[in-house]
């Protein structure tokens, strides 16, 4: 599956949900549901590719200032909220965390479910119950796209003193004082 492709399944997701998480999860899932099972498998792929992109210091940096705490299963959650809101919002959090601001109300909303939308398509697709080598996540973990066993966290590590400064906006909308 290309960028592109996966971009436009996102979106659309997202528009049909109209702020609904579970909305976006469930036409995720119909619309994968719909694909060739090495299509999903390829979306799996590529939600990988971008969870491991977006494994950034600033990134984390965000989900502090937002959230108050970092730890493994938030900051991952996170990344997967960052792709749920779409390419324009992913791109822009990447080149500048601080863009976040204008996207975020009152904390955030994980969106852990959108690492089980691939298997959950593939099931659906394939009529498959038991998890072997051929389900997404087994692919992708065997072609080494993992996101959480030696993933490495690029950019510059930061101390809480230099957020206000690394993250100006959101630390003024959501920093303690």
């Amino acid at each position: 599956m290309d960028k592109k492709e996966f971009w436009q399944l996102i979106e659309d997701a997202k528009t049909a949900a109209h702020g609904d998480q579970q909305q976006q999860e469930a036409t995720l899932i119909s619309q994968l549901a719909q694909l060739e099972p090495e299509q999903i498998i390829g979306f799996e792929c590529r939600l990988r590719e971008y969870l491991l992109e977006a494994d950034h210091f600033h990134i984390m940096a965000a989900q502090k200032i937002i959230d108050g705490y970092v730890s493994d299963d938030p900051y991952l959650y996170f990344r997967c909220w960052l792709i749920g809101q779409g390419e324009a919002v992913f791109t822009n959090a990447l080149q500048n965390a601080d863009s976040l601001t204008n996207v975020m109300d009152e904390g955030y909303q994980a969106f852990e479910e959108l690492l089980y939308v691939a298997t959950k398509a593939f099931e659906q697709r394939t009529g498959k119950t038991e998890e072997d080598d051929t389900f997404p996540r087994n692919v992708a973990s065997a072609r080494g796209l993992n996101y959480d066993f030696g993933a490495e966290t690029k950019g510059e590590d930061w101390t809480e003193s230099q957020l206000p400064k690394l993250l100006p906006k959101l630390w003024r909308k959501f920093g303690v004082a």
